[in-house]
């Protein structure tokens, strides 16, 4: 039996510039998506809610709206057919989906980490960062940046350079991401907990009305996405020194450009406002906005979680450095 597992993120400053040629500092989380492939005479795809398909020829793996779909991207990406090659495929989440925090992606990343050690395919980190990101784009068709599958591949606290990489940019005109370690240099446990807003969304409508507004060179969307990379820049130092004030006067305006932009939404509006009223020093989107997960930087954390509890959060989660992408045979 293959394995792999892969976890989730948060962004904690630049997010969203990474489909901008922007910098991002990002941690994992604990909760991970996993994939398992065992031996089996056909090709067989199934989630750990019960979903099932055989898949006997490639019109199979068109999509139906079921959690089988993003297994079925990856097959299809890696021109994995049914008569050429049979294994059953598993994935179960512990991340929650649709929520911000990469999940999706991360479930991707392990599907392909899983199928590439079947099928004998062995690339280096960056090349499958790349590679999961182009399914996801060309695939699945989600208007998406970098973060993410960097962030499922290579896991822990980093600090993420995107210079000449944009979702507008043809993929072989484009630079692997820089992707510089922190978690070993970084004041651990980070003071921050994450809260899920309940409301689930699509990050890829998220980021459209926005990303229309950039490619149609929108002043203040631009000045934005310009400002939010260098709070980034700066804010690696702060974090590596432990100027929590200084980090978050920078998260709380990467929060406010957002905000200004209406890519924020009223429930994450609402959650991050009780955090910053009960002992958090900074908040922000954790993710695209419009739901999903705000992230709080507090060093009262049992008075801001309680709450955000006390505000309907869905799910309080705290991030950490882990291990990205991995892939055993059991």
């Amino acid at each position: 039996m293959i394995v792999a597992t892969a976890p989730g993120r948060c962004g904690i400053l630049g997010n969203p510039t990474d489909m901008y040629g922007g910098s991002v500092i990002s941690c994992s989380t604990l909760e991970r998506a996993r994939c398992e492939i065992h031996e089996a005479d056909s090709l067989i795809v199934e989630a750990d809610n019960g979903d099932r398909q055989v898949i006997q020829t490639t019109e199979d793996l068109a999509p139906r709206g079921d959690r089988l779909d993003l297994a079925k991207a990856v097959l299809t990406g890696m021109k994995v057919r049914p008569g050429t090659h049979s294994f059953r495929l598993v994935t179960g989440t512990e991340i929650p989906m649709q929520a911000g925090l990469a999940g999706s992606t991360a479930l991707v990343g392990a599907v392909f980490g899983a199928v590439a050690k079947q099928i004998g395919l062995s690339l280096g980190r960056h090349q499958t960062a790349e590679a999961i990101r182009q399914i996801e784009y060309e695939v699945m068709g989600v208007v998406c940046g970098f973060q993410d599958q960097y962030m499922a591949v290579f896991g822990g606290l980093n600090y993420l350079d995107f210079r000449d990489k944009g979702s507008h940019i043809a993929p072989e005109e484009q630079p692997f991401a820089t992707v510089e370690s922190l978690g070993d240099q970084a004041p651990l446990p980070l003071p921050i907990v994450l809260a899920h807003t309940g409301v689930q969304h699509h990050s890829g409508s998220v980021h459209k009305s926005v990303r229309e507004r950039w490619l149609e060179g929108d002043p203040e969307v631009r000045a934005g996405y310009e400002r939010i990379p260098h709070l980034a820049r700066w804010g690696k130092a702060s974090l590596l020194s432990g100027d929590w004030d200084a980090l978050a006067a920078a998260m709380n305006e990467n929060q406010q450009i957002q905000r200004d932009f209406g890519a924020s939404g009223e429930v994450n509006d609402r959650l991050i406002e009780v955090a910053l009223q009960n002992g958090a020093i900074a908040a922000k989107l954790a993710g695209a906005g419009h739901g999903g997960t705000i992230l709080a930087l507090t060093f009262e954390p049992e008075r801001t979680v309680a709450a955000l509890k006390a505000a309907h959060a869905g799910r309080i989660l705290v991030p950490s450095p882990r291990e990205g992408l991995t892939v055993t045979v059991e």
